[in-house]
């Protein structure tokens, strides 16, 4: 009998929590590993933690459910992918479990205090659950599918969370690697922080977990991978916020998404803030027509 995603959530959560103290321990000396390929330096970014932290993962998940699916996002270096059944989506209640070990890990690199610890639990359509760890403010945010958003310290349990709402935004937007070029059609209603431009090393700037802060009132982007911003728009959505393509649809199912990646995100704290960022959208799509 394959596990429910509270089951896997709360057997994970203890090592995620190892993993939490661990990565705030060696971030003032981590070194930075060879850099995979992508086309900005977010994605190319690579550190011990993160293979370190997938290890840590993976163990625990095939001690506990060696029968489970799991993808992590450094599946290629990996020794242990081969030991899992499958890394692909299953299907219906034949869960896959995701993890980006390090989210933000440019971010965790330059020493800033945003990165997360980032788990998805998928059903064939959709997710069914997801924790977001942010180590270095010691805090997560979890949701279950239709059950709301839910964060707390991690010097306690799930069960001591607390409900998410997000009551006030700060009047910003995020614009992901390769959305830079909504900026100006934005810039007139909104502080606009576009991460291709508006990155430093000593300055930190919000990442898409912002959207759970009250940091952002909305964020735009270029793809929504299933170990990261997928799953943290999921979180989003279970704490009130709208989310949809760049064209204003509902989300495609899972199994109908390549690659572990949904189409471009709009994520928005209020109706007023998507309509605005579908508008600058469309524009642009017209100008380029």
């Amino acid at each position: 009998m394959l596990p429910n995603p509270r089951l896997i959530l709360e057997m994970l959560f203890p090592y995620l929590k190892i993993a939490a103290a661990y990565a705030v321990e060696v971030q003032p000396k981590i070194a930075a590993r060879p850099s995979k390929e992508s086309d900005s330096f977010f994605g190319a970014a690579l550190s011990d933690a993160d293979l370190s932290i997938q290890t840590l993962v993976e163990v625990a998940l095939l001690g506990a459910f060696p029968n489970i699916r799991f993808y992590g996002e450094e599946y290629e270096q990996s020794y242990n992918t081969k030991y899992f059944r499958a890394i692909t989506l299953g299907e219906k209640d034949d869960y896959l479990v995701t993890l980006d070990p390090i989210d933000g890990t440019q971010f965790y690199l330059d020493g800033h205090s945003n990165y997360q610890i980032i788990v998805g639990v998928l059903n064939w359509d959709e997710f069914e659950a997801a924790i977001a760890i942010t180590p270095a403010q010691n805090t997560y945010c979890f949701a279950f599918r239709g059950q709301g958003c839910w964060q707390g310290t991690l010097d306690a349990g799930l069960a001591s969370g607390q409900p998410l709402k997000i009551a006030k935004t700060s009047p910003t937007i995020l614009l992901g690697w390769g959305m830079e070029a909504l900026a100006p059609k934005l810039k007139d209603d909104y502080a606009v922080i576009d991460v291709a431009t508006s990155y430093s090393d000593e300055v930190q700037i919000p990442n898409v977990n912002g959207m759970l802060s009250g940091d952002l009132a909305g964020a735009v982007t270029r793809a929504g991978k299933f170990i990261d911003s997928a799953a943290l728009a999921f979180l989003a959505q279970e704490a009130g916020c709208i989310v949809t393509t760049h064209t204003g649809a509902a989300l495609p199912p899972l199994h109908d998404c390549e690659d572990y990646s949904r189409p471009g995100l709009v994520i928005a704290a209020s109706a007023t803030v998507h309509q605005h960022l579908l508008e600058a959208i469309a524009s642009l799509s017209e100008a380029s027509a």
